[in-house]
């Protein structure tokens, strides 16, 4: 009697990732994880990678510093306007935008009114920013 056996497919990692969700599957596969397992590197639950890997939740900001190091890069488009270069940089630390605000020592409304406008007033605050954005610690 012939022995036939059977095993799983291996997923195809052969796709252009898009969303945040497709990067971190795509390296999930490439690594060959479980979902499990990624989940364990990244310190959230199994359900938290499904849902993150197939588009029904954003991973929150805090976040963010594990899963970039999970990926080994930023898939975000390189920051070119003073709001995108903000973003980033709160993305990378995994910062909200009070976290942010206080770390700069302003109120959350007026951090919040700079990441949307990409306007700030006063000089003194333009440098503070400009400092704090050339900055390279993380966390």
């Amino acid at each position: 009697m012939p022995i036939r056996l059977k095993a799983l497919k291996p997923k195809d990692t052969d796709f252009e990732p898009r969303t945040l969700g497709e990067h971190i599957r795509k390296h999930r596969l490439e690594l060959r994880l479980t979902q499990r397992q990624a989940a364990n590197r990244l310190r959230v639950n199994p359900w938290t990678v499904l849902n993150w890997e197939k588009g029904h939740t954003e991973a929150p900001i805090e976040s963010m510093p594990a899963i970039l190091r999970f990926l080994g890069y930023d898939p975000f488009p390189v920051p070119v306007t003073l709001p995108e270069r903000m973003l980033a940089k709160r993305r990378a630390r995994g910062w909200s935008i009070a976290a942010a605000a206080k770390h700069l020592g302003v109120d959350e409304g007026t951090w919040g009114n700079w990441e949307r406008t990409g306007h700030i007033k006063w000089d003194r605050y333009r440098l503070i920013v400009e400092t704090f954005l050339a900055s390279k610690e993380e966390g």
